[in-house]
């Protein structure tokens, strides 16, 4: 098919009303869209096949090296040039039109029909404005209304049926192995709970480690200078701005020695492990994955600490042995639900005694006008976080109220997690090989765009991370809090 890149981006301006914003190179060679930069590739010449497969033998070498970590082929100009989304074969363009949309896009860069050339965040950060951020309904709609929608609009039908002939044959593709299945019946149950943990958890601790790096912790790190770092941290700084957010944690539960902590959604143990070294708490962790919890036994024995710290393979709806005097909730909120939030806090309110504090630190979005329509992205919610939600940052601090608890600080790290984000994608990017020994290349492909993504979410302001400190305030209302709670600072 002659100018196929041309077609594509013909039609896609006619469906935005607006210029596509990247350039696109075909399957063909062809090329269209804003102006190239130097030394421009030359793409796949033909369709690769319907067979599904998502291995990818074009990701054989690191970031630098032959292969860039999303397939496409790296130049040996260090020059800037604009990014442009490389399609790969009709079988992209096959993918989008049975699933118009986010997952369509997603279904194609996992399975690696799809790749950008050049600066992803960049790349990202232009698409985001046609394809994620169009802007909140005025009313929430149906699917249904929107397809009726489209059907009647002549402008649409016309570009479908010109996609339909650069599309080719069918059948359509099967989505990659990687997607979780979509899932039916009530959200947030025992069961369906430890699925969706074992899904983003149990993909690897040798993976985590190459991502994370040696601190081993998944939650937004706490740097000394936001905003300040032109390229992404060292391992050594990584490692140094999670000790700080582990110790920033410690510093704002108040922790001493002989105090109980309960870490819930404890990962590979590090914040246990912080507060029982450094500040001599008998610590309890608990996570619902099985390689977490014996990744962080094992870190609890080389560290000497198997009388301070227990880690545990449990539900925080079966935690029963309170009181603790302090309890750690730092990125797990988030797999709670709307549905199951209120007993979630409640739970942790009568876990702690009189004057205990709750440290609970999760991301937030912001609130929508028809907060009846939210719904979880569709690229997160098959490949990255199974049932994960979102929610504003106003209804969490009214939940824990709700529950009990007297809120006494939020802190807002929004920009902290964008660094932590791109540290861990120049890790993923710099040990790319040695990350495909570990998980599939479309594993690696899809964690490489989420994390990219939200870093640009957490730097656009479109998500939050915050920290909020609770007490459970005794009746007399001493909250056991200095009068300047900020001299952790």
């Amino acid at each position: 098919m002659a100018d196929a890149a041309g077609r594509l981006s013909a039609l896609a301006e006619e469906v935005l009303g607006a210029p596509f914003p990247v350039r696109i190179r075909a399957w063909d060679g062809s090329e269209a869209g804003p102006p190239p930069g130097p030394s421009p590739h030359t793409g796949d010449t033909g369709d690769t096949g319907d067979t599904g497969d998502t291995r990818d033998t074009r990701d054989t070498g690191d970031a630098a090296g032959t292969a860039d970590a999303g397939g496409a082929a790296a130049t040996t100009d260090t020059s800037p040039k604009p990014p442009t989304l490389v399609v790969r074969n009709r079988r992209a363009v096959r993918r989008f039109l049975w699933r118009p949309g986010e997952l369509g896009l997603a279904r194609g860069w996992v399975a690696g029909d799809l790749d950008i050339d050049g600066d992803l965040y960049a790349a990202l950060d232009l698409l985001s404005g046609v394809l994620w951020e169009r802007g909140e309904e005025a009313a929430p709609r149906s699917g249904l209304r929107s397809a009726l929608s489209a059907a009647r609009d002549p402008r649409l039908r016309s570009a479908a049926r010109d996609l339909l002939a650069v599309a080719g044959p069918w059948p359509p593709p099967k989505p990659p192995v990687e997607e979780v299945r979509a899932r039916r019946g009530p959200l947030h149950t025992l069961r369906r709970d430890r699925a969706a943990i074992s899904h983003h958890y149990d993909v690897g601790n040798d993976f985590y480690e190459l991502v994370l790096g040696p601190s081993m912790v998944y939650s937004c790190a706490y740097w000394p200078a936001p905003g300040a770092a032109s390229e992404p941290a060292s391992d050594a700084e990584l490692a140094e701005a999670q000790r700080a957010k582990l110790d920033l944690v410690c510093r704002k539960l108040g922790l001493e020695p002989g105090q109980r902590l309960l870490d819930v959604g404890c990962g590979w143990g590090s914040m246990v492990l912080h507060a029982a070294r450094e500040y001599g708490v008998r610590a309890v962790g608990i996570t619902l994955s099985q390689e977490q919890a014996e990744y962080a036994r094992k870190r609890v024995a080389d560290a000497g600490l198997t009388d301070r710290v227990e880690i545990r393979v449990q539900d925080y709806r079966r935690v029963s042995d309170g009181p603790y005097d302090a309890i750690s909730s730092i990125g797990m909120a988030e797999h709670v639900g709307a549905v199951r939030y209120g007993e979630y806090a409640a739970l942790l309110y009568g876990l702690l005694r009189p004057g205990g504090r709750l440290l609970n630190h999760q991301i937030a979005r912001p609130p929508q006008r028809h907060e009846d329509a939210y719904r979880v992205d569709e690229f997160i919610d098959r490949y990255v976080f199974p049932d994960g939600e979102l929610a504003p940052v106003g209804r969490t601090v009214s939940q824990l109220e709700e529950a009990g608890f007297e809120v006494r600080d939020l802190e807002s790290l929004r920009e902290h997690y964008g660094l932590t984000l791109r540290a861990w994608v120049g890790n993923l990017e710099r040990n790319w090989s040695q990350a495909l020994r570990h998980v599939s290349p479309g594993r690696a492909r899809g964690w490489r765009l989420y994390m990219a993504a939200s870093a640009l979410a957490f730097e656009r302001n479109r998500i939050g991370v915050n920290q909020v400190l609770a007490v459970r305030t005794p009746e007399p209302g001493t909250s056991g809090l200095p009068l300047r709670t900020r001299t952790w600072n």
